[in-house]
């Protein structure tokens, strides 16, 4: 237990000469709270909720042609085990989808070529259902069926539903979605506990879930196409910078970044304090023009580089400073990589698709080199922080 751990860590230091600084990255570490059995408890509520959610989804459109729900993945902060406020904490789940029977989906990654991929589409086609193999429940081939007959006996493909053109619309998707979580609430047993409001959003399912004790959860499903068997998907939710079309599906990464939390969790000690440090960091951020994304980053650079064995409790102070110099010189030198191109430092447990471990660098400071006075301007910033 706890006081376990504590004594172990007493144990370890009796033999060292004391270090005040160590001993105050103890206190100071002891001295905040730390939410992490609420982030736990709260994301299994969601789980439960969004699996509910598909179970009934199948149960009511066993033969739909909405796009094929997979079970949904915890991705963000919340899911990382880390969280910047816990009270207005947003529990994401990001939810693969699956081409329906007699359609397919094609991935254009972004008619510019560039990486990270931002106006990637999602083309659908209509493939023949004629033969034996492929007929299921009596299913009409939408390739080789009339018209009249398909609308009679089958109802719209895809293509005549969800998209615009021949490109899976976001927009509709979310639509048809939100309408419905709205219907199918009053059966589900959440709510019986929580009063559920769903919230406007256009590329995203937001739920907004209030108990009886007034105590608020809130949710946002997103949906993804994944990459080959990769860990990347295209996603439904708009990265901040992007104003885009509802035919644009971003390229996320979120997946691949909650994978390579749950594989440093599995290496590090059990008293680990790298999730602290990060949340400790998002926090001084606010009122700032840093972005936790930032430094996020620089803490999953620096969790392959540093031994897991030094982000202890004892270690608090030391990582902290770490972490700043390691953004100070990131900052001087206009340069941060992204995390998952051209480094061949990411664990394998990671998917990645073939192009990314041989792309170049993509920097995600390539703004501060390109406009002088907001490279100065964070350096300002940062110097206060």
């Amino acid at each position: 237990g706890q006081e376990e751990e504590e004594g172990q860590e007493e144990e370890e230091s009796e033999g060292e000469d004391p270090d005040d600084e160590i001993d105050l990255g103890r206190i100071f570490a002891k001295s905040i709270q730390w939410p992490v059995q609420n982030l736990s408890y709260r994301s299994r509520v969601v789980e439960e909720l969004v699996g509910d959610l598909f179970l009934l989804f199948k149960d009511l459109f066993p033969n739909s042609f909405f796009p094929v729900l997979q079970p949904a993945i915890g991705v963000g902060s919340t899911f990382e085990g880390w969280c910047p406020h816990e009270d207005d904490a947003v529990y994401r789940v990001l939810v693969p989808l699956k081409a329906p029977r007699g359609h397919a989906f094609h991935l254009e990654l972004g008619t510019t070529g560039d990486r990270p991929a931002k106006d990637s589409c999602i083309r659908v086609e209509l493939e023949c259902t004629c033969t034996n193999e492929q007929l299921v429940d009596n299913m009409l081939c939408f390739l080789h069926h009339s018209e009249e007959e398909l609308k009679r006996n089958q109802g719209h493909s895809l293509l005549h539903t969800l998209c615009t053109g021949s490109y899976l619309d976001v927009e509709k998707t979310v639509r048809c979605f939100q309408k419905f979580v709205r219907l199918a609430w009053v059966v589900l047993p959440q709510s019986r506990h929580y009063h559920m409001k769903v919230l406007p959003s256009s590329r995203s399912c937001k739920l907004q879930l209030t108990s009886a004790s007034r105590r608020t959860l809130f949710v946002e499903v997103i949906f993804g196409v994944q990459q080959g068997d990769s860990d990347i998907f295209l996603s439904s939710q708009a990265t901040e910078a992007i104003y885009a079309s509802s035919t644009t599906w971003p390229e996320s990464y979120a997946v691949a970044e909650v994978k390579f939390f749950s594989y440093i969790a599995k290496q590090a000690p059990h008293d680990s304090f790298h999730l602290k440090c990060l949340q400790l960091c998002a926090r001084i951020l606010v009122g700032t023009g840093f972005s936790t994304y930032t430094f996020k980053t620089a803490m999953m650079h620096l969790l392959i580089t540093i031994p897991l064995s030094c982000w202890r409790r004892r270690d608090f102070l030391l990582r902290l400073e770490d972490i700043m110099q390691y953004l100070h010189c990131c900052l001087k030198e206009k340069r941060l990589n992204h995390f998952f191109f051209g480094n061949q430092n990411v664990p394998e447990e990671i998917l990645l698709p073939p192009a990314f471990r041989m792309a170049e660098p993509f920097n995600l400071f390539q703004h501060l080199a390109q406009y002088p006075a907001t490279h100065a301007k964070a350096l300002r910033e940062f110097m206060e922080l």
